[in-house]
């Protein structure tokens, strides 16, 4: 819930032009989408025009269409040019107490409607510290994850989010992030076999900045990030993405 209008929409455009000049743009070497407030989607998207940033919704809901004030339907995301879309960011799991069951009716509507759907998983501080978080992360994706057929992967994104790491200057270290990463993709393996889950990608979501994506970006099971604060710093963002791009 960070911009206003014209700040959304500069920031749009920073973004896009750092992403897609250059001898070696990142944007044709990776998958970029910025999902800004649902206010400002049509503004951003006429930003966006032709280049090949994604436009993306913060949440859906799970319902087609009806009377469910204040919600916003996958419908009306890819009516407005919308690509992909966020279900269960920690701050709705969390902050709003969205559950695995409600988001895997949002996962299945916004995978019918054409979007890539990013299904965030990750634990809080105190599921770390009491050592269950691989165990939260399996329930997580085995509910999440409960009506999806194989056909529907090659729409399927995985963010792994360590609560406690979002927002608050922590991070976890490459390794415990490329643990969870692993974990995650031999959850999949189980649920969708071998090949299938390592042509999913899982990307990072836990205060990814431009000083630790290369490093985080470096381990074998994160395949990208979910960039939060940094998003809002074209240059960071663009530096991020060039970290993505990168060989190796």
């Amino acid at each position: 819930m960070n911009t206003e209008l014209a700040s959304a929409v500069e920031l749009a455009e920073a973004i896009s032009r750092g992403v897609s000049e250059g001898a070696a743009p990142a944007v044709a070497k990776t998958d970029v989408a910025l999902f800004p407030p649902f206010p400002y989607l049509q503004a951003v998207g006429h930003a966006l025009g032709h280049r090949s940033v994604m436009l993306g919704g913060q949440d859906c809901s799970a319902d087609d269409v009806g009377a469910f004030t204040g919600q916003v339907s996958a419908n009306m995301l890819t009516d407005l040019g919308a690509q992909a879309v966020l279900i269960g960011h920690s701050e709705r799991r969390h902050g709003l107490g969205e559950t695995d069951e409600l988001l895997a009716r949002k996962l299945r509507v916004a995978l019918d409607y054409g979007l890539i759907g990013v299904l965030c998983v990750g634990e809080t501080l105190s599921e770390r510290e009491a050592k269950r978080h691989l165990e939260v992360i399996d329930q997580q994706l085995r509910e999440d994850l409960a009506d999806i057929e194989p056909d529907d992967l090659r729409q399927l994104v995985v963010a792994y989010e360590p609560v406690w790491a979002i927002g608050t200057g922590r991070t976890a270290t490459p390794s415990d992030a490329q643990t969870a990463h692993a974990h995650v993709r031999s959850v999949l393996s189980d649920l969708f076999g071998h090949e299938p889950a390592a042509a999913i990608r899982i990307i990072y979501g836990g205060s990814m900045n431009a000083k630790n994506a290369v490093e985080l970006l470096g381990q074998a099971d994160i395949d990208g990030g979910l960039i939060g604060g940094s998003s809002l710093k074209p240059d960071d963002f663009v530096a991020i993405c060039d970290a993505a791009a990168a060989p190796g």
